[in-house]
């Protein structure tokens, strides 16, 4: 296209429960539980912190008969205290228990890498949402593809699009267009690589099914809020997603205020900018367009570099066909952006989104957020903090940390900060702390080191995908991690 303009993606309507998604709907913020399912009381009102903040879609896991039939009484609880928060199941593993969570909540989210193939028991899930007017989501997870797909195609964003097109297709084919669907993964350049394929796919096939976006296992705090803006704020910013969760290791409540500032953030994008190189904006491959090979913040010696300053209310848009536009072509950039919201976090997740994209793409070298109601130090480290989150330049430990459910066998909260606490002086480290099996190791494919429920109160530790010792007492695991760590030679003191 010679246009870069921020039009969103045309989708089809879809009702999930009272919540309709998709068309010209604004895009909607979710959330999931992670309470245990058979807790009730615990549950609903989680669900009911969460809708009150301004979520009003919750998931909730069901991972097994037991869960699933207790969502009948999950359902009853909220519709009960008044609320008409729209209610899915996420089901992981043992596929008949879709059917059974179908018969309660307002959408079924499934994992095609837990089915054998598309057909049989997907058709079978298609028609009884189809009777109960259930919405059904084809979720697809970076790390948890098919066996059969990953023979083929590995764990690439090529073969997350294959398994969400199989599935999309039997859906069409039988006529059910009450879908969503999603790419995830921690890797914000394979997280948006992966939906624009999907996008493209779609495309050529006539289908128009609304996206649900998200960065898995982001982690907490400002970094995780950073990381998703930037993959989230990638794909807004090309129109694409109906749906947003910001997944954090934190409360789910916690959550919906970055999810409603990102959904409010693209509302309002207006503007066309002339590109001359539209080939360069590609889902297919990274590369850098200049020379530069460590990407800056703005304190840093830049004087090679053209300093390009956004004004417009589509700063991604217009930065990115001022970039495209250059005589030079691979002559090295900064990109800059003035924000006065007086809370630094809004400006992290402002900027995370607007400069991101850029860096993720390889189109900028560097970045400088003018923010002059904030301290400078505070600045660089959200500068840093975007640099990493683009995988562009990495300055502390990443921490590929699931925001837990239903199903986590531990305290992950509290773990996750014992072990930053022990471990964040590291450089180029990557560490996955997972609070279940389902989520580690397959979705914590990048990290270099994996912290993993295995049982309650048991935890196995990875190094890359191999497992390296099992069932460890919890009270001992952090040590082993540390000992396994300086074992490998990545280990080094403050």
């Amino acid at each position: 296209m010679n246009l870069t303009t921020y039009i969103r993606r045309t989708s089809n309507e879809v009702r999930i429960g009272s919540v309709k998604i998709g068309a010209t709907h604004p895009v909607a913020v979710q959330s999931m539980t992670n309470t245990d399912t058979n807790d009730t009381a615990g549950s609903v009102a989680q669900i009911e912190r969460i809708d009150r903040a301004g979520g009003k879609i919750v998931r909730l896991t069901a991972q097994g008969r037991k869960e699933g039939e207790n969502l009948r009484e999950i359902v009853a609880g909220v519709r009960a205290d008044g609320f008409d928060t729209a209610i899915v199941a996420d089901i992981h593993f043992v596929p008949e228990v879709a059917t059974i969570a179908a018969e309660y909540v307002d959408k079924v989210r499934i994992n095609p890498g837990n089915y054998r193939t598309a057909h049989g028991e997907l058709e079978v899930l298609i028609e009884q949402c189809r009777r109960r007017g259930v919405a059904l989501r084809i979720g697809v997870n970076h790390g948890s593809l098919a066996k059969r797909i990953f023979d083929e195609y590995g764990d690439t964003p090529e073969g997350m699009v294959v398994s969400a097109m199989e599935f999309l297709r039997v859906c069409r084919d039988r006529d059910f267009d009450q879908v969503v669907v999603s790419m995830k993964s921690s890797n914000t350049r394979v997280m948006v690589a992966a939906y624009r394929l999907l996008v493209e796919a779609m495309e050529r096939e006539e289908m128009h099914f609304p996206i649900h976006l998200g960065v898995t296992e982001a982690g907490n705090g400002l970094e995780g809020r950073i990381k998703s803006a930037v993959g989230i704020g990638a794909l807004l910013s090309d129109g694409i997603g109906d749906t947003i969760r910001v997944s954090l290791t934190e409360a789910p409540e916690n959550e919906i205020p970055t999810a409603l500032l990102l959904a409010e953030y693209f509302t309002h994008r207006a503007g066309e900018f002339e590109v001359k190189h539209p080939e360069r904006y590609s889902p297919f491959a990274y590369r850098r367009r200049s020379a530069i090979q460590i990407p800056l913040t703005h304190d840093e010696p830049h004087e090679a570099f053209r300093l390009l300053e956004a004004y417009s209310e589509n700063p991604t848009a217009e930065l990115r066909a001022a970039i495209l536009n250059l005589e030079q072509e691979d002559e090295p950039v900064m990109v800059k952006r003035r924000y006065d919201d007086e809370s630094l976090e809004v400006v992290a997740v402002k900027a995370a989104a607007d400069l991101g994209p850029l860096l993720l793409d390889g189109l900028a070298d560097g970045l400088w957020i003018d923010a002059p109601q904030h301290d400078a130090e505070a600045i660089h480290e959200v500068e840093l903090m975007i640099l990493q989150a683009a995988r562009v330049r990495f300055s502390h430990t990443e921490y590929i940390a699931c925001p837990s459910c239903g199903r986590t066998l531990y305290d992950i909260e509290k773990t996750l900060a014992e072990i930053r606490c022990k471990t964040s002086h590291l450089k180029n480290l990557r560490i996955g702390v997972m609070g279940c099996i389902v989520n580690g190791p397959g979705e914590m494919a990048d990290a270099d080191y994996g912290y993993v429920g295995a049982a309650p109160g048991r935890i196995t530790l990875y190094k890359g995908r191999e497992v390296i010792e099992k069932n460890i007492p919890q009270e001992k695991a952090l040590d082993h991690l540390i000992a396994l760590i300086k074992a490998n030679g990545d280990w080094c003191d403050q």
